[in-house]
């Protein structure tokens, strides 16, 4: 069905963007699930660590800035809009500037490729959300779909593992291994993901097939599939290993080298930086280890192209190209889930900043 659009919303996560914002956007991010002071006050030297700027914001504005260049390009002539869930420019805040422009319906693209609660299914609350922070009259909003195995995609980041092995040392780059990662979710919240026809697992198994595409697409034969920035009590268990964990196994067998690709992430969130560019590449350097972080997809050109081309698919009726072979999802309008029983759980932590 070809639909019309008068914008394209990009929505995303929010980021605190000076120290007096930390602390109100981690209270943000965690309200009503009881964290505990002490964890927002952990959490938040991170973003001190940094001059109290997440880079995610910054980043959103260049992709955006990428996108409307690619719409002109390709003829499709939509204002294009910013919102965030945690921090301004809020969307609420946005859909009614959008409202106030005369904006009657938009394209919604999230900065996250997945299925799952905090891949798609809080992307869809947070449209419910802000159409009725506006009232009667609010846009219509028409969420895109899940994008993980997009050949755009998974030509950006084959490419970044590519240039991430060059920069080990000559002698590394041939026996080194390939370590994917994604944002850690408890294993009650991935087993709950996706229509129950599917089996549950949406996230992990989407994640598995990105790392299978990315990994085939520059001859590595053999790779392993982790996770990072788990948060969270102890008790409850949450996908594993973690990447530093995962290192310290690699050692002992031997591994003198490792790519690390955050395949989970579209864009160098505070997560990224923090726990793999600091934490992950600190643990090598104690190891002895080799190693390489892959860029994140959002800053290459085709990261805009692949959004144009999910608007293409809604306004001009084109096939949409995938990949893989596990399921993805495209999505309905105002706010509904995407699949009879999808992601239909109550509440699951967030993920990316």
């Amino acid at each position: 069905m070809v639909r019309t659009a008068d914008a394209l919303l990009l929505l995303s996560f929010g980021g605190p963007e000076r120290p007096e914002d930390v602390m109100p956007f981690l209270e943000n991010v965690t309200r009503g699930r009881g964290v505990p002071r002490e964890r927002l006050e952990a959490v938040a030297e991170h973003y001190l660590h940094f001059g109290g700027v997440s880079p995610i914001n910054a980043l959103n504005r260049d992709i955006l800035a990428a996108v409307e260049a690619e719409l002109s390009a390709a003829g499709l002539e939509l204002p294009v809009y910013f919102g965030n869930r945690n921090w301004h420019p809020m969307v609420e805040d946005t859909v009614a500037r959008m409202a106030a422009a005369d904006v009657g319906s938009a394209l919604v693209f999230p900065t996250s490729a997945w299925g799952g609660y905090s891949g798609c299914l809080q992307y869809h609350e947070d449209i419910v959300r802000a159409r009725a922070a506006f009232g009667a009259g609010a846009p219509e909003l028409l969420k895109l779909r899940q994008y993980f195995d997009h050949p755009l995609l998974i030509e950006a980041f084959a490419d970044a593992i590519r240039a991430a092995r060059d920069q080990l040392a000559a002698g590394q780059r041939a026996a080194a291994r390939l370590v994917f990662t994604a944002h850690s979710i408890p294993v009650s919240a991935d087993a709950a993901a996706g229509p129950p026809a599917d089996g549950g697992r949406l996230y992990s198994r989407q994640v598995a097939e990105a790392a299978r595409l990315c990994a085939a697409a520059t001859g590595f034969t053999d790779y392993d599939v982790v996770w990072q920035s788990r948060s969270g009590p102890p008790q409850v268990p949450w996908l594993d290993p973690d990447i530093v964990d995962h290192l310290d196994d690699l050692a002992a067998k031997g591994v003198e080298a490792v790519v690390v690709c955050p395949v989970g992430f579209v864009s160098d969130h505070l997560e990224v930086i923090w726990d793999l560019d600091n934490e992950a590449a600190r643990k090598a350097a104690e190891l002895g280890m080799g190693f390489a972080r892959a860029a994140t997809p959002g800053t290459d050109p085709r990261f805009a192209k692949l959004i144009v081309e999910l608007v293409s698919e809604q306004l001009r009726g084109i096939e949409p190209r995938r990949l893989g072979s596990v399921p993805g999802y495209g999505c309905t309008r105002d706010g509904e889930p995407c699949a009879v029983g999808c992601c239909a759980v109550a509440r699951r932590p967030t993920t990316g900043n």
